[in-house]
């Protein structure tokens, strides 16, 4: 009788082994649970960058658990203005929208960049299909009235810029139970019919509570929330964000991620991250290991 002789298996197969090894627990804890991704920054225009964020969505539901993308658009609406001789104009991180610049808003965000989004998802194998929040009346929103960031007393009319007043999940969830991945624009339904720009940091934080998310995960261009010396803040609570706003290190279009981030950690979502998109993979990372990639936000 031959006595059989076994290999030592290649290291990388041993590698590999001991990844998915140390992801199953990760897997388990978040299986059947909706995890919402405003995806926007670099992510979004890098080629490496947007496959590895397609290829994370679809590893993610074929491990059971269940991603709602948001999507931003801001550099390809700016971008479009810029070749209509418009030039685009914010307030507190947050773009000021007359008639025309609405009219780009929605064919940038709803015709260009949601189905290149839904495109890269089918292409890593997943099925993704396309949104607004008009769509199903997921977003109900009314003319939002910024309040100032140092005088309550003052606002600001941004024009066509909505405030969520109401959310229906009833089509994300009926997407969700046909095994398809949301991809969700950030236009809301006004009383009238009228469409409204929301801010998807924003869209991304109603759209989370709404569901009962168990993560809210916002990519960005940066490796999370800076102090003054460009030091990474691991942690953010009520108390701390309050301050850094009052003293100027958190401004600009950071303001309406932070303050949709703690919106929802106060209000029935298990945890925001506020990640740094520039990361291959990131979402895989900070899901399934213990690395952290960013900023966590806590009520």
């Amino acid at each position: 009788m031959t006595s059989k002789t076994t290999n030592p298996l290649p290291a990388h197969n041993v590698d590999v082994a001991e990844i998915l090894a140390h992801a199953a627990p990760f897997a388990d804890k978040y299986r059947g649970q909706t995890l919402v991704i405003k995806y926007g920054g670099n992510a979004m225009t890098d080629p490496s960058l947007q496959r590895a964020f397609a290829e994370d969505i679809v590893a993610l539901q074929r491990l059971g658990i269940c991603p709602v993308v948001v999507h931003g658009g801001g550099p390809q609406i700016e971008h479009a203005l810029q070749r209509l001789g418009k030039q685009g104009e914010f307030v507190q991180g947050m773009r000021v929208t007359d008639d025309e610049t609405m009219q780009v808003v929605q064919w940038v965000l709803a015709g260009e960049v949601q189905q290149t989004i839904v495109g890269m998802i089918q292409v890593a194998g997943g099925t993704a299909v396309g949104m607004t929040g008009r769509d199903g009346g997921l977003m109900k929103a009314t003319p939002l009235k910024l309040l100032d960031t140092h005088d309550p007393n003052k606002t600001h009319d941004l024009g066509w810029v909505g405030d969520v007043k109401e959310v229906n999940p009833q089509a994300i969830r009926a997407l969700q139970a046909a095994g398809i991945i949301p991809v969700v624009s950030p236009i809301g339904l006004g009383a009238h019919g009228e469409s409204f720009n929301i801010n998807a940091d924003v869209a991304a934080s109603e759209l989370a509570q709404a569901l009962s998310a168990q993560k809210l995960l916002l990519l960005t261009n940066i490796a999370g929330v800076l102090d003054k010396n460009g030091q990474l803040l691991v942690e953010l609570n009520e108390e701390s964000i309050a301050r850094y706003v009052a003293d100027g290190t958190i401004t600009g279009g950071m303001l309406p991620k932070i303050q949709g981030a703690l919106a929802a950690a106060k209000d029935r979502v298990g945890a925001v991250h506020i990640m740094d998109g520039r990361v291959p993979h990131a979402l895989l990372l900070e899901i399934l290991t213990e690395q952290s990639v960013g900023t966590m936000i806590r009520a």
